[in-house]
């Protein structure tokens, strides 16, 4: 894979049209999924539709999180956190073996596991907190470092694991291309990005940053910058195993852990599975 600086002028064709010209909105790739994820480190949903604010994060995504042992967070005055103070699949592989599901309309979260319901309880009652927590407190006991407790996020703050994690995109074509190197496929989901991107060329996501992309009708995006990768990626979303190495095959390959992009959204609306993703030339 060449680095993002061989590709500067991807976008800038020999013989483009000079700047008193009209842009032209090129399209280059097609939304091939779009998921959320209501409680960190649990199970993606996936929508067909979702309508973005600007300036907001993706809606519906780490509304909550399980807070491992004292973590130090405070509502009233809300910081962003390491993941490690909560469980997350990174350190907390069994984690993917749950089928957790959230309702927004009663902010109930409903888990099953083996295909039974294990647990339900709504996350706005001090009951439905406690009955979660006491299902984690047996289901996670091994891993836990204290009492486990649903944390919630206030308006205008997420559960991301980074400051700027807004939106996060994947290329489906780099996953592809990672599985080829692995020597078996590379589940897409295995990344817990918003948007799967369709139609690119594998790794072409990282020369988006710093544009801005189009999304169907009214969507704009600042594509900001890619995201680094840990070990939560060698978790299989369906098995629950760790059968893979992605960040070191990552690093081992083309000298970094990235993969997938972050962007922040600069004029909201609606999007769906199918929209076309375009840049202006």
């Amino acid at each position: 894979m060449s680095e993002s600086t061989e590709n500067d002028d991807l976008f800038t064709p020999a013989g483009a049209a000079s700047a008193e010209a009209p842009a032209v909105a090129v399209s280059f790739a097609g939304i091939q999924s779009i998921y959320r994820y209501p409680v960190k480190g649990l199970t993606p949903e996936r929508l067909e539709v979702v309508e973005l604010e600007e300036g907001a994060y993706f809606p519906g995504d780490r509304l909550y999180a399980i807070e491992n042992g004292p973590s130090g967070f405070d509502p009233l005055a809300p910081a962003f956190q390491p993941k490690i103070k909560f469980l997350m699949l990174m350190r907390n592989e069994r984690l993917a073996a749950l089928d957790a599901h959230y309702i927004d309309a009663t902010h109930e979260l409903v888990i099953e596991q083996d295909a039974a319901e294990v647990v339900r309880g709504r996350l706005d009652t001090p009951e439905g907190c406690e009955a979660i927590e006491l299902f984690f407190q047996r289901f996670s006991r091994y891993e836990l470092r204290g009492a486990p407790r649903v944390l919630g996020a206030p308006d205008g703050f997420r559960f991301v694991d980074t400051t700027e994690g807004y939106i996060s995109l994947i290329n489906v074509a780099s996953c592809r291309a990672l599985g080829e190197i692995i020597g078996q496929p590379v589940d897409p989901l295995r990344f817990r990005a918003n948007l799967y991107l369709d139609g690119m060329e594998p790794w072409e996501e990282f020369d988006l940053v710093g544009h801005t992309i189009e999304i169907g009708n009214h969507v704009r995006l600042k594509v900001t910058q890619r995201i680094f990768r840990c070990a939560a990626t060698n978790v299989d979303p369906v098995t629950a195993r760790r059968d893979l190495d992605v960040p070191g095959t990552l690093m081992r390959s083309f000298g970094h852990t990235d993969c997938g992009i972050f962007a922040e959204v600069v004029q909201g609306g609606l999007i769906a599975e199918g929209d076309s993703v375009r840049i202006s030339l």
